[in-house]
Order: C-alpha cells, then structure tokens, then sequence
C-alpha cells in the first residue's frame, strides 16, 4: 500500500547532521560585506557558503541602494542560520543534504549568448529572459503601457522607481537560509513596477533559463540566485507569467529563486508559476506577498521538475477587504521531493482566502509534501477561509505527508479545511472499462481530469497546452505500465 503520513506537530529526537568539508576561502581583494561569525554562529559550513557567494558578485562598482540594503540585512540575517536539517520541524519530511553534501560552485557570470542559441523564444507576450540569474534579454516589452517598468535594477534610472523600491525590499515576511543565501548572492534585482491605476492587459513572462550545469556523477552543482521584486501602486493591475526550465534535462544544478510582491490599496496581480526543471536539480522558490486593503492575488502553480523542488509561500493581508487565491499542481514522477510550505496570515476584517492543493505522486520513491498555514487572528472579523488539499499515490510505496493547519482567534469567521489521499477508484476504472475503453486510456482520463481544475486556471490556451503537453509527455511510461 502507498504510504500516507497525516502528522501533528511533535518533537522529534534530534537526528546526526554530517558536516561536509569545506573548502579554503579565496583570497580578498576587495572590501567585504561583514561576514565575521557572531556569538550564536554555529555552522562553518553557512559561513564559507556566504563567502563564496560574495566573491563571485562583481566588484567594478557599488551596486545601486536597494540591491545594497538587501545583501547587509540578508549577511546579518544568515550568520546565526543553520543549515536545516531533518530535525527542523519545517524541513522534517524535506532532505536537503542533497545540495549540502555537493561542492557548491556560484556562477560568477552571466552565460555566452551562444549557449541560448538553442532556447525557445515566447514573442507572443512581452518576456524578459533571466539565465542563471542575469538578465539577458527581452522582447516586446516596449509594449508596455507608459509608466510601467521591466527590468534589470541595474538598469533602472528614475529614481523614484528606486526609491519606491529600496522602501520595500527586505521588509516583507521572509525569512529561511535560503532567503538570506539568496539576498547574499542575487547579482542583478529584476524590477516590475505599474504605476497607480495602470492596467496591464497583456501577461508579462519572466523566463527562468538554467544553463550551468554538471554531469550526472559529479559532485559540483552550480547555483544561480534570480531575484524578482514586483511594486504594483494603487488600482494597478498586472498578470506576470514565470517559468523555470534547464536547457539539458540531465544536468545538475541548483536554482536559489526569490519573488517579492507588494500589491497596494485596489492592486491586482496574477500569478501563475511552472516549474519544468531538470530531474537531477535542486529547486528552491520563495514568493513573499504584501497585500493591502482591497487589493487580490491569485497564484497558479504546476511543478513538475526537479530532483528536489520546495516553494515556500508567505502572504500578508494587510488591510481589509482582501482576496487571495492560491492553486498548486505538483506531479512527482521519479525520485522527486514536491514540497510546498505556505502561510497566509489574515489580520484585518472581511478577509477572503481559498487554497487548492493537488499533487499526484507517480513512482514509488516519490514524495509531496504539503504544510499550509492559515492564521485568522483577532481582528479579522468576518473572514472567509477555505483550504482543500488532494492527493494521489498510484504505487506502492509513494509518499505524501500532509499537514493542513487553521489557526482562528477571531469568532466572526467562515473556516473550513481538507484533506484527502487514495488511488484511483476501482469503480471508475469499472466504469471505463464496462464500455469498451482500456485501462491506459481510463487510467490517463482520471489522472488528466484530478489535475485539470489547476490547470484550467492557466492564463492563456498556448500556456495550457504547453503545460498539458509535458504531463502527458513524463506521465507516458506511468500509464503505459499500467495497460
């Protein structure tokens, strides 16, 4: 039978962490970000990670304010952060020794533009494409309507987009080591900025390119850290589109990604994030959301890729009247780790809230892992929340372990949440097959029809199919076993 783990939160024994060697820090030749371990440091290994990320940024210039204020409060934060373990009630189900046990190589520059002769282009939506983690180029965003901005920090001259900016990076509800990693080691600060009352009619796609990489067998893995802040003003709206993709399908790697959104008074942001990564990557997203007073964020994720792939999602709603919706696809169909680890913190009256999580786990060493957070606290009378997490385990021995958790301390409120884990149904596989339809097609009917309520939220019918396509694609040798 397939393993299900419904688990409360208790103390474990602490588990042995095996340090691994580290490597001599390079010679300095420049000032440094101070690094020096302070009194509660506990963890070399952190250390030297931080070094290393620092000597690879360049050092022609100072990099502008915002981008300055985020890499000293992310080396102040990360200092007496250690790397988590499997004792860490957060990263209890979720085994990082994957990427601490690897030789960590940051990519100190950006890549040749002949190693992305062979990628794709979208010129159907305005797109700015970000190989590992440098802005590289972009198309149609001229586009845009006047006001708005896309792109790199670096290349950002109004200053008053600047300043709006360094007011809010950094001040969100962040906070993990690969947070801070991230705040250390992001080269470039992507910037999407709508101006009040702008709407932005068409989709902006951020295109998350991994060309670095190693071969399958070795112990180097490059990291890249791509980090995206989004300020939409007041009344403005935007649908930004990011997906994540490595150009070989074998390589090994690992993507460090951020993305911070502030959503004023009457803002609307879409979102909708697929991640396609190789099988052999590491993959870890933080998305960090302000939300004020009558302001919605929806988000719709599908996760296919990556070796170990974990998205950590915090929401604040800050104001009254506030919308959030969030839908979550992740499909495990090797020896994955899915793991998605969100909080929505509601602290102001007539909140709204509703969270669908669906996974499916297709390979008996597969695992998902889901731990929601809703927190409705005192203030936030008459609040609506609803979450609803799904899962299916079509072989022996896969794994989900989920922990839907609704914390309510005001009285005026409208709460529900669920969880449920199974095979298929043997009587609508019957179903099927009473009328002549094999087990392939039955099995491939079900599966499609369990994910098709995220996906149906996709923007845009070219996104869907391309999305479709590629479940089909990984899902083949699943329902070709099962004829």
């Amino acid at each position: 039978m397939a393993a299900f783990a419904f688990t409360p939160k208790i103390q474990r024994p602490p588990i042995p962490v095996v340090s691994s060697p580290t490597r001599a820090p390079k010679p300095r030749t420049r000032t440094r970000v101070s690094l020096q371990p302070a009194p509660t440091f506990s963890d070399p290994f952190v250390l030297q990670l931080a070094e290393t990320l620092e000597d690879s940024l360049p050092s022609s210039s100072p990099p502008p304010l915002p981008l300055q204020k985020l890499r000293d409060t992310s080396s102040e934060t990360l200092l007496s952060t250690p790397w988590p373990s499997r004792k860490d009630e957060s990263f209890r189900f979720t085994d990082t020794s994957f990427i601490r046990h690897s030789q960590i190589n940051p990519i100190p520059q950006p890549p040749h533009s002949s190693a992305l002769s062979g990628i794709s282009s979208n010129t159907q939506f305005p797109n700015l494409v970000i190989a590992d983690g440098y802005v590289v180029n972009s198309a149609n965003l001229s586009e845009l309507p006047s006001g708005v901005f896309v792109g790199s920090l670096l290349e950002l001259s109004d200053e008053r987009i600047i300043k709006r900016v360094c007011e809010f990076v950094c001040n969100s509800a962040g906070g993990d080591l690969f947070w801070s990693i991230n705040g250390i080691g992001a080269p470039d600060l992507t910037v999407v900025y709508v101006p009040a009352g702008c709407k932005v009619e068409t989709p902006v796609c951020l295109r998350y390119i991994s060309v670095e990489g190693s071969d399958e067998g070795s112990n180097e893995l490059p990291v890249s850290n791509p980090r995206v802040f989004v300020l939409v003003e007041k009344g403005g709206e935007i649908l930004i589109v990011e997906e994540f993709q490595g150009k070989d399908e074998k390589k090994s790697y690992w993507t460090n990604s951020v993305l911070e959104v502030v959503v004023e008074q009457g803002g609307k942001v879409r979102h909708s994030y697929i991640q396609n990564q190789s099988l052999n990557a590491a993959h870890i997203k933080w998305t960090s959301v302000q939300q004020e007073s009558a302001s919605a964020y929806e988000l719709v994720e599908v996760s296919i890729g990556g070796k170990l792939s974990r998205h950590n999602v915090h929401i604040q709603q800050l104001g009254p009247d506030t919308v959030t919706d969030l839908s979550t696809l992740h499909l495990s169909v090797g020896d994955q780790t899915q793991d998605l680890h969100s909080r929505l913190v509601l602290d102001h009256p007539r909140g709204y809230s509703r969270q669908l999580h669906k996974c499916i786990v297709a390979h008996s060493l597969g695992q998902a892992v889901f731990d929601g957070n809703v927190k409705v606290n005192r203030f936030a009378q008459q609040t609506d929340a609803g979450q609803l997490t799904r899962s299916l385990l079509l072989e022996p021995r896969a794994t989900v372990n989920v922990k839907p958790n609704l914390q309510i301390i005001a009285d005026d409120v409208k709460c529900s949440h669920g969880a449920a884990i199974s095979d298929l149904e043997e009587s609508q596989l019957f179903y099927f097959l009473a009328r002549g339809i094999n087990l392939e097609t039955a099995r491939r009917a079900l599966l499609f029809s369990f994910g098709a309520e995220v996906i149906e939220r996709l923007p845009y019918s070219s996104i869907k199919r391309e999305v479709e396509s590629h479940i089909r694609e990984v899902l083949a040798p699943t329902l070709k076993g099962s004829s």
